[in-house]
């Protein structure tokens, strides 16, 4: 414990030495995904009306974005946490420790799930994670098994039950975290269903793994930008077209769209929290322990995040949308959080 205080001390006096004692922040700064933007935003307005603290600025950069900004250093230019909408990459994690730095502290704030959406106005669809791999994947397997460019151009090309409309889907870029849970929870799975790709994964599943995570760049799949609403947007004025983003910006959009069922399963807060929308993913803030101690009131931020009034079952992000964890599994997030615990990395893929 001794070695472990004297561990921290030093690294606060070196942090508070690159702020600069007399200058430093007095206003946590948070950068990270846009999925989970409205809920540390939600947290942040809280803290500030409650804690007599500034209210934190939070910045939607994205993702992957948010880990590259949180991972350049430790020190008063850098921001002091990041939101995720899918866990740290081993990658990051690398770079982090390569760049000083190395206590980070994990929260897992609970569920979202990742949803296919179309205006209220569109035509009813139905679709499985198969035909949605079909439709958005740069290559396909021919009738012979082999891959070709992806050559469906209508829905209903893939199956006759589809629309016979033609296929544009509105998603993420790759800096997104919502791109790597959609390659993840979308078309991995449906590639797996194909009997040529089931085939390939069992053979070379490198090869297998370059199917299912490229995309068609020939206008089906448009790359809309880090900000969800502009999809939202875009499906009003296009009802033949569909969005991908998470399960909380469609509640929150819900009078304007629906989401698509998904392999016969309606996204919902009841099927995301009882598993039976797959399509579902875990969403994280990250905090840097160093700045705790020097950028004021940032353990008392990571604090309210995990109290019960914020992500307990019925705390206040439920009505933003998020889908909370079971209760065990809360309070042991909340219990390594409030006492700063580390991850270790070794977790990490």
């Amino acid at each position: 414990m001794k070695k472990l205080l004297s561990t921290v001390a030093v690294t606060a006096i070196a942090v508070a030495a690159s702020l600069g004692a007399a200058s430093a922040r007095d206003q946590i700064r948070i950068v990270g995904s846009s999925t989970v933007y409205p809920f540390t935003t939600a947290v942040a307005e809280n803290f500030g009306k409650t804690s007599g603290m500034k209210t934190p600025v939070v910045e939607s950069t994205g993702t992957g974005g948010g880990m590259k900004l949180f991972c350049e250093g430790v020190g008063e230019k850098f921001p002091d946490a990041t939101n995720a909408s899918r866990r740290m990459k081993k990658g990051e994690w690398a770079d982090c420790n390569k760049n000083g730095v190395k206590d980070i502290v994990e929260i897992l704030i609970g569920f979202d799930g990742l949803t296919f959406a179309q205006a209220k106005s569109g035509i009813p669809m139905k679709i499985s994670r198969k035909n949605f791999f079909l439709a958005l994947a740069k290559e396909v397997p021919g009738a012979d098994g082999k891959l070709v460019p992806n050559p469906y151009k209508n829905w209903s090309e893939i199956d006759p039950s589809l629309p016979n409309e033609k296929i544009e889907v509105l998603g993420p870029p790759p800096t997104s975290g919502t791109r790597d849970s959609m390659h993840e929870l979308f078309m991995e799975p449906g590639a797996a269903e194909i009997p040529a790709l089931k085939e390939l994964k069992g053979k070379d599943a490198k090869a297998f793994e370059a199917v299912w995570k490229s995309v068609r760049e020939d206008g089906a799949y448009v790359e809309a930008g880090e900000n969800d609403n502009v999809i939202v947007q875009k499906l009003e004025a296009n009802p033949k077209a569909f969005g991908v983003f998470g399960y909380s910006f469609l509640e929150e959009n819900a009078s304007k769209l629906e989401g698509v069922p998904v392999d016969g399963v309606v996204p919902s807060f009841e099927t995301i929290a009882d598993g039976t929308y797959k399509p579902s993913r875990e969403m994280f803030v990250y905090v840097k322990k160093a700045h705790v101690g020097v950028v004021p009131g940032l353990d008392k931020f990571a604090a309210e995040y995990v109290s019960d009034t914020a992500t307990g079952e019925d705390g206040y992000l439920s009505e933003k949308g998020l889908v909370p964890l079971p209760a065990e599994r809360h309070a042991e997030v909340s219990k390594a959080v409030v006492a700063l615990e580390p991850m270790k990395g070794d977790e990490l893929k």
